[in-house]
């Protein structure tokens, strides 16, 4: 018989998460590999587990994340977005709680544009007066 799973897709500055949720004991696996492993960050492994928190489900399940793109902020961030959006097809009573802590909304901020002229964005070179 084949194993429950659950899906979600989350986004966050270049990064892209497949997430799925298999009942468990709240293991997390990114991209084959122990999350203590993959990411260095224990904030950001903290800010990875909200959905599971504010929902109370996190000893129910595991998380296996496929994530690709960006560093590491971008895709922790991604793999919160893709958790909460899997929880919603766990229940979809979880909806309320996860919209007013802001999981289910894609973090729309990006990297800024190179200008021409400039080094980067908004930097420019030294003024030199001669």
């Amino acid at each position: 018989m084949a194993e429950v799973n659950y899906a979600g897709t989350g986004r966050r500055k270049d990064s892209v998460a497949r997430v799925r949720l298999v009942p468990g004991n709240g293991k997390i696996t990114i991209n084959k590999r122990d999350v203590k492993d993959y990411i260095p960050f224990d904030n950001l492994i903290a800010d990875m587990k909200q959905p599971l928190d504010i929902t109370e489900t996190g000893a129910n399940y595991d998380v296996i994340a496929n994530v690709n793109g960006g560093g590491f902020s971008g895709q922790a961030g991604a793999i919160r977005h893709g958790i909460a959006r899997a929880l919603l097809n766990v229940d979809p009573d979880f909806r309320s709680a996860l919209k007013s802590a802001g999981f289910l909304t894609r973090d729309p901020r990006m990297k800024e544009r190179k200008k021409p002229g400039l080094k980067k964005a908004r930097k420019a070179s030294q003024f030199s007066k001669r």
